[in-house]
């Protein structure tokens, strides 16, 4: 009886630059650039829909065009460069398109948006105007079963035309032919990622609503040892100020009430970074004031306001510290936005704000703090604990 004949698959080694880090795997030669991506190199942005080129899920760039990476053979890309959206994550058109779904509701369970943002972007980069029609075509194979395409259109619309408005045209040099890959180990890539320096506006883009209504707001205080004229004049010393807060970064003071910069977040795994602009207010009389402040980290928004003031403390020469603070979150953080997670999250950075404060007004380092981060184990902890005492005080006769 003759042995069954076995074929092997064969491999090769593909080398080719991913997100800008040169990468080299061997696989059989029948790999599809998506598999290629998201199993053997792990980076799993990139979706897998339909697998016939119909959907755009799997969309991704090679040298600069989008291109179905479902349909593409790895090893026809050996020396090109490939973008998934990961690699698009300090890409400055790419956060607007991603501020814009967030305003525009452009997006609900997910899937396709890597490959709809990477599409959208390449028509940002070629449309002159936000023409409705020409965008729906541009983005006819890229299926969404779920917002039913108005808002994407939408979001897509308006980031043409705030770019349009800004005086950044579209993208004049020709598109380069032939098949994917065909042009790897050339200069022939006509849309190279903007930086967010780049291409950023002279003023950032957020609005601080003068009538702006929080949608939760709590009470925190706290006390320091100093007196009140005191405590109330380092509040005017912004930069200081910012130094004790943790994760706060002042960019730049445009003027003596406002400033610009950013605020970074860490909880467990969780960790953002939201960028914007704060007006300050100061009335000396009462020693008060308000902070009002807009920003986002390009997915989710927020405005909020705090006012506080400084009142005499319970002892001679000391100062309490009074804080209302009001908030709205939009987009994916505000999944975790219930009123008593940010409240204990904020009660963190106010205890390390007033410690830190301490030690600046006493003239010592200030000690060190984690960034912004917050311990997930301690602050879970401390829920439980507040919901059973809660549970148990209402159960008191």
């Amino acid at each position: 009886m003759n042995a069954p004949v076995t074929t092997a698959n064969p491999t090769e080694t593909v080398r080719l630059t991913l997100n800008g880090r040169p990468v080299a795997a061997e696989v059989e030669a029948r790999t599809n650039l998506v598999d290629f991506v998201r199993d053997t190199l792990d980076v799993t942005g990139t979706h897998i829909g339909c697998e016939h080129g119909v959907c755009g899920a799997c969309t991704v760039l090679v040298d600069g065009e989008p291109a179905r990476s479902c349909l593409t053979f790895a090893s026809a890309c050996s020396g090109a460069s490939v973008t998934t959206i990961e690699g698009l994550d300090d890409d400055a058109i790419a956060a607007e398109l991603r501020a814009a779904f967030n305003r525009e509701h452009a997006l609900q369970c997910g899937f396709c948006t890597p490959g709809m943002l990477v599409s959208s972007r390449d028509l940002v980069l070629r449309l002159p105007e936000p023409d409705e029609h020409r965008i729906r075509m541009g983005l006819a194979g890229n299926l969404c079963r779920c917002t039913g395409y108005a808002g994407i259109v939408k979001a897509v619309a308006s980031v043409i035309a705030d770019r349009r408005a800004r005086g950044i045209g579209p993208r004049t040099a020709e598109r380069p032919l032939g098949p994917v890959g065909a042009h790897a180990g050339t200069d022939t890539i006509v849309a190279p990622l903007a930086t967010a320096d780049a291409a950023r506006p002279a003023a950032l883009p957020t609005m601080l609503a003068e009538d702006f209504t929080p949608a939760h707001s709590f009470d925190q205080s706290f006390d320091l040892p100093f007196p009140p004229d005191q405590v109330f004049a380092v509040f005017g010393a912004i930069r200081e100020v910012a130094a004790c807060l943790p994760g706060a970064v002042v960019e730049a003071m445009p003027a003596p009430d406002r400033v610009e910069g950013g605020m970074r977040l860490k909880l467990g795994p969780i960790a953002t970074t939201f960028r914007g602009t704060a007006r300050i207010s100061r009335d000396a009389e009462t020693r008060s004031g308000v902070i009002l402040g807009a920003g986002g980290d390009g997915r989710s928004s927020t405005q909020g306001e705090i006012r506080y003031r400084v009142t005499e403390g319970a002892a001679p020469g000391t100062s309490r510290v009074a804080l209302t603070v009001g908030y709205t979150l939009k987009g994916p953080l505000a999944q975790f936005s219930r009123p008593g997670l940010v409240r204990e999250v904020a009660g963190r950075l106010i205890a390390d704000f007033s410690a830190n404060l301490d030690a600046h007004l006493k003239g010592a380092p200030a000690p060190a703090a984690a960034s912004g981060g917050v311990n997930p184990i301690r602050l879970v902890l401390s829920l439980i604990g507040a919901r059973l005492r809660a549970l148990l005080g209402r159960a008191e006769p």
